[in-house]
């Protein structure tokens, strides 16, 4: 009988202690959760720790907490000047709603689906209405925080918060990037050519003012060199003038020795003259006064 009664009570304590675990459950901090009953949401929770629930009756579905990511498959788009751009882009988003998003989803896979399905629809809708400078330049910006407002008015009702959208990519076609690549270098060359032919123009304009200032600065020293040679030569004449004044005699000698030693100096000179010449005079002793020569 004994026995028998330990037995029951060993039931009862097993059975006790797997309804008490079935009647608990631990929310994550990376969690939310909802408690269905008979496939019908009861309540919602979204703060971390050990939960309670009917054992058998009721099951809980765990949603992510966490900032999830979905990008977007690489999509061609015409833009408003029909360029065509190759985009690849992404979104971060968060479950805010943990029963709008059940409701709506189901799970994570149809709600990745239905997130890439509204972002490409926007991406195509505003990067239509933009030219291809706006999209490429400092108006990127400006542009994803008008696709991320656009994607949270519609995935707000699936209880769905769009954290961030971004552009990871967005390429011309190949075929219109080597296009995009020729008329550049096209362009390069022709600004490198004017910027050589002003350089060139700038060049010449220096080299011919130089020129200038050249032929002015030797006109200039030739006209002070003219001036110092003429005043040169006036003073010499006044000198030899003022010396001829003093002494004719010793004048006369003195130039006579100096017209005989720049006719004589070299060597192979050859004169062929009368000994009776006045250029010989001063060789004469008759002719030398002696009070002069003394």
């Amino acid at each position: 009988m004994n026995r028998t009664f330990l037995t029951v009570i060993a039931i009862l304590v097993v059975a006790g202690g797997f309804v008490a675990a079935s009647s608990m459950f631990t929310v994550y901090q990376s969690e939310q959760a909802i408690v269905m009953q008979f496939g019908k949401p009861q309540k919602v929770i979204q703060e971390p720790g050990l939960q309670f629930k009917i054992p058998f009756v009721q099951d809980v579905v765990f949603v992510d907490k966490r900032v999830l990511s979905v990008s977007t498959n690489r999509e061609e788009i015409v833009t408003l000047d029909q360029k065509r751009l190759m985009v690849d882009s992404f979104a971060r988003f968060r479950i805010a709603n943990p029963l709008l998003y059940y409701q709506s989803f189901g799970n994570i896979q149809i709600a990745y689906q239905r997130l890439e399905t509204i972002l490409n629809s926007q991406l195509r809708q505003n990067l239509g209405r933009q030219i291809l400078t706006n999209i490429v330049s400092g108006e990127r910006s400006n542009l994803m925080n008008q696709i991320k407002t656009q994607v949270n008015v519609e995935a707000k009702a699936s209880g769905i918060e769009v954290v961030d959208v971004r552009i990871v990519r967005a390429d011309l076609p190949q075929e219109n990037s080597e296009k995009v690549f020729e008329r550049m270098r096209s362009q390069r060359e022709q600004e490198a050519k004017e910027i050589r032919a002003t350089g060139a123009e700038i060049a010449q304009r220096i080299k011919a003012n130089a020129d200038r200032q050249r032929t002015v600065l030797i006109a200039e020293a030739q006209r002070d060199s003219e001036i110092l040679r003429g005043t040169g030569d006036g003073e010499k004449n006044r000198i030899f003038a003022e010396a001829f004044g003093k002494d004719p005699d010793f004048f006369s000698f003195y130039r006579s020795m100096q017209a005989y030693r720049e006719s004589i100096s070299d060597d192979d000179t050859s004169m062929v003259l009368s000994p009776d010449s006045e250029f010989f005079r001063f060789f004469d002793q008759e002719n030398v006064n002696p009070d002069k020569a003394n």
